[in-house]
């Protein structure tokens, strides 16, 4: 008999592109109805049970492998969403490994005409500068890509690289030749309030994750990239994802995107960082933090 969780709502996930190079994997954790995460730090293994699961967040650059198998969760009647990002960053090399921007550009149309635009939030994720990358130069790669697939979505979601914070990615990007230049706060609002006006051209919202700025001068909100108000409309009928969300925690009208305070003090993921929006949620490729007591579950069969 093994121990494990039984969520309702799992992100796949913020640490790997599951969608991109796991797909055939998530096929088969999806037949067998768990997966196992080893921890990094203590060897010890958790698993997840996929019994209860009525949402999947998933996470991408690329996730035009995982297309063929949305039909088995619609058929399953889970509900699901991509954050899907889409960067240009193609002429400075910074993603090596993500495909063209126009095969991305295809698989995002593609993607959104089959699950609709309200699944497929665009991220540009991380803005980015350098000597050479100017914020007026990168909000027009942001317009360059905002012009193909605005149709296609309803959000953008962006954050502004924090280089100082991380350093192996200091260390990629000297021994690249790479010249970063940390955003201020001069920086950001230049970069909100070209962003807003791009927004008004195009019909979308554009939301920031996991930043501690305030760019409402322009529009721009704070993100919850796992979102019990887009769960909720997405899937209306779901009596589980209701109870988990509105009923259960006794906070009224499902529809209160405005009442952030609601969201932050019963919901929010304690395990993120200060500045995110989320709402709990385990990942499929770690351990949830937040499993409050009592909520393990056995079950028998597994290898």
């Amino acid at each position: 008999m093994r121990t494990g969780i039984a969520p309702l709502i799992i992100s796949a996930s913020r640490s790997t592109d599951i969608p991109a190079f796991h797909s055939q994997w998530f096929g088969e954790r999806l037949t067998a109805g768990y997966c196992k995460w080893m921890n990094p730090f203590n060897q010890r293994v958790q698993y997840v049970s996929f019994a209860r699961v009525r949402a999947f967040v998933f996470w991408s650059k690329n996730p035009a492998p995982m297309i063929p198998l949305l039909s088995r969760l619609d058929e399953a009647g889970i509900t699901y969403y991509f954050q899907f990002t889409v960067n240009y960053y193609d002429a400075e090399g910074l993603e090596p490994q993500v495909p063209r921007l126009e095969e991305r550009v295809a698989t995002f149309e593609r993607l959104s005409r089959i699950i609709g635009k309200r699944r497929v939030i665009w991220r540009f994720d991380p803005l980015f500068l350098t000597d050479t990358l100017s914020v007026v130069s990168l909000i027009d790669k942001v317009r360059h890509v905002g012009d193909l697939i605005h149709p296609f979505t309803e959000r953008l979601v962006i954050s502004f690289a924090d280089i100082s914070t991380y350093v192996k990615v200091r260390r990629n990007l000297a021994g690249h030749d790479v010249r970063y230049l940390e955003f201020d706060i001069k920086r950001m609002q230049e970069a909100g309030q070209m962003l807003s006006e791009l927004a008004k051209q195009w019909g979308i919202v554009v939301s920031t994750c996991g930043e501690t700025v305030d760019l409402s001068l322009y529009g721009i909100k704070h993100n919850r990239c796992i979102d019990g108000v887009l769960l909720l409309k997405l899937a209306p009928n779901d009596h589980e994802l209701r109870d988990l969300l509105v009923r259960r925690r006794n906070i009224g009208s499902p529809l209160f995107e405005s009442d952030e305070r609601v969201w932050e003090q019963h919901l929010n993921d304690p395990g993120q960082r200060e500045a995110c929006g989320c709402i709990v949620s385990p990942h499929v490729s770690r351990w949830w933090q937040g499993l409050p007591a009592g909520r393990e579950i056995g079950y028998r069969g597994w290898v």
